[in-house]
């Protein structure tokens, strides 16, 4: 006989406590989200004032290293056509900043089931069949006709009982005017399984949003603003001091590109030059 639909309904307690818990949840996502947001307003913030300070000066030091790269090229390749050992320059890569992350959209929670919980689930068959004997039993009669009515009725909820039919039970019932929650159960399935979508869709997207923040914390531009912002409440400024350094690189680039280019590339003036750059710039490697 089959006795499936046992009451594993979660209770209204249970329900209360896994909803308490899902909207803390997601205040702290909301909250995660939040400081997501304002760190990455801060560090392009920092990214802007960079950018505006000292683009310039590494776009130009990039067109310089573009031509250095190809003066030096063409010196080498003329030293090794006249049978001299010398290695062609690695290009140069351009300035450029990480992208700082961004935050991918999350998909709203599931909508919870309409109704809130009912503290029922779908009750076993023989819970049916005892409901069944007593809204049906031929002693409730109140005439003959209704006695014989329920007499049939009743032969049916035992054959259906017998044969482990629930759908029978059911029509039987329901035809009684049995309460349909407590035939088929309440919304105790559908809550559950909401409560299961909405804790896994939360947690998944709080893991989504704490990576993203760690991701964050952890790039270029967020370390060097904040060692930027304590020499600056020194008194330093260290953006100032970047720049200058990158004028004085500009400096020699453009020293280097007007000798390389008044150099004959088989000319051991040449191979030294090229020596030269290989040793002195550490940022200009020649392999």
């Amino acid at each position: 006989m089959d006795g499936s639909g046992a009451n594993n309904a979660i209770t209204r307690q249970d329900f209360e406590q896994r909803r308490n818990a899902l909207g803390a949840l997601q205040r702290q996502l909301l909250a995660q989200e939040a400081e997501f947001a304002a760190l990455r307003d801060e560090v392009q913030r920092f990214v802007d004032r960079y950018v505006d300070q000292l683009a310039p000066l590494y776009m130009e030091l990039d067109a310089l290293q573009s031509q250095l790269h190809r003066t030096t090229s063409e010196l080498a390749e003329g030293l090794r056509r006249s049978g001299i050992d010398a290695r062609i320059p690695r290009a140069p890569k351009a300035t450029d900043i990480a992208p700082l992350p961004r935050l991918p959209a999350g998909a709203p929670l599931p909508p919870e089931p309409p109704g809130g919980v009912v503290e029922l689930g779908p009750p076993p068959l023989k819970t049916l069949y005892r409901r069944a004997a007593k809204r049906l039993h031929p002693d409730l009669a109140a005439d003959e006709r209704s006695r014989r009515e329920r007499e049939q009725q009743m032969m049916a909820a035992n054959q259906a009982y017998a044969h482990g039919d629930r759908a029978e039970l059911e029509r039987l019932l329901l035809a009684a005017g049995e309460d349909p929650i407590k035939v088929r159960g309440g919304s105790a399935d559908a809550i559950r399984h909401w409560l299961i979508r909405s804790e896994i869709a939360a947690q998944g997207r709080l893991r989504v949003v704490q990576a993203h923040l760690a991701l964050l914390n952890l790039h270029p531009m967020r370390e060097l603003g904040q060692a930027i912002a304590r020499a600056e409440t020194r008194g330093l400024d260290p953006l100032e001091v970047m720049a200058s350094r990158l004028r004085s690189q500009i400096a020699e680039r453009r020293q280097q590109v007007y000798i390389g280019q008044r150099l004959q590339p088989a000319s051991d003036l040449a191979r030294q030059f090229l020596h030269e750059l290989e040793r002195r710039a550490e940022g200009y490697p020649i392999h």
